[in-house]
């Protein structure tokens, strides 16, 4: 599953600051003076942002979804045979390994410099008990049940905004999210109890990762994105080693290789995560996150015999649609809301050589 960094990255993605580039105007003898200044000195070019690449950021986006849900599929696999903290305990270490290869090279241990430390760790608390609770619901239900589910993190993100925030909401918006809260009832199916244990995990891990959505974005103000990712990488590892004390079964040679692979396909599905919203606004290719769904599909059916149900099915579209009506909602919010820069007036100085002529 992607990291709370990545969902953070999302929504500050919708808004993209397009800047309004003037060119110099001349006319008669000398040239227009422009009487404002561009950038930080008169004269300065403005900073030109690289142009989208909508199709490579889909892309990216559909390969984060395949190897997320690889991700998932080993932690369902592995669970029936080793004790759930050792399951965790090799993904998170071998995601801080892979990303520690690759951010520290250009970094250096400075990437830790923080006046928040202590936020952070809270936050990498959280996240280790979310992701926890994320695989004992991988190991209760179905596989793509707990996916949905999951799915719900961005409408109690959207819920808690409104009541620690203060967000305004309209009733668009409140339809979206009892809609959404609909879905995962009907995908949870209370009244069956071989899955009534599993949802109520899956549930609290999509209601910890909202409400940890809405505290962190303070700390995007202060820290950067590599900043938050290894804080949050070794934090996570840090508390699932604790779990190793619970139980920890030595792991046939196979085995550990999908234990390590798990860590690597996380870190991988990160970077592609990332580098699709990068290459795209996040109103055109988060939506293809919800791919997700349809690779557990298949891998349950194929790996466990699991048979989509037709609650399973409607609740995951109910779910699907509202977070996407939500994104949708939030990238018009913050169009309408980015001020228009108006075009730079430039009047003709005088040329005093026409004037004695």
């Amino acid at each position: 599953m992607p990291t709370l960094s990545s969902f953070v990255l999302a929504f500050a993605g919708i808004s993209r600051d397009r800047r309004i580039h003037t060119k110099e105007i001349r006319l008669g003898c000398e040239p227009m003076r422009d009487r404002s200044k561009i950038g930080e000195h008169a004269g300065q070019a403005p900073p030109v942002k690289p142009r989208d690449n909508v199709p490579r950021g889909i892309l990216c986006m559909m390969a984060a979804t395949v190897l997320f849900a690889i991700t998932a599929a080993l932690a369902k696999w592995l669970v029936a045979t080793y004790p759930i903290g050792e399951v965790v305990f090799f993904r998170s270490f071998f995601s801080l390994v892979v990303c520690s290869l690759f951010v520290l090279p250009v970094t250096g241990f400075s990437v830790f410099a923080t006046r928040i430390p202590l936020a952070h760790i809270a936050r990498g608390l959280s996240q280790s008990i979310s992701q926890t609770f994320s695989v004992i619901a991988f190991m209760l239900m179905p596989l793509a049940g707990a996916i949905a589910i999951n799915f719900s993190a961005p409408l109690w993100s959207a819920a808690l905004s409104i009541v620690w925030l203060k967000e305004r909401a309209d009733a668009a918006r409140w339809t979206a999210l009892l809609a959404g809260f609909l879905g995962v009832l009907i995908v949870a199916n209370p009244g069956a109890d071989s899955l009534t244990l599993g949802a109520l995990f899956a549930l609290g891990n999509a209601v910890m990762y909202g409400s940890v959505t809405v505290a962190v974005r303070g700390m995007t103000k202060t820290e950067s994105a590599n900043t938050l990712l290894m804080w949050q990488m070794v934090t996570i590892a840090m508390f699932h080693s604790v779990l190793l004390l619970f139980g920890f079964r030595w792991p046939a040679a196979v085995d550990a290789g999908m234990l390590i692979f798990s860590g690597v396909a996380n870190a991988a599905g990160q970077y592609f995560w990332t580098r699709a919203l990068q290459l795209a606004p996040a109103t055109a290719a988060s939506p293809f996150y919800y791919l997700m769904l349809v690779w557990a599909l298949i891998i349950g059916f194929l790996v466990w015999g699991d048979v989509p149900t037709v609650g399973l099915l409607a609740g995951s579209g109910i779910v699907v649609a509202s977070g996407l009506f939500l994104l949708w909602r939030e990238g018009q919010r913050r169009r309408s809301e980015t001020p228009v820069r108006a075009p730079v007036v430039a009047e003709p100085v005088e040329c005093k050589a026409c004037a004695k002529g």
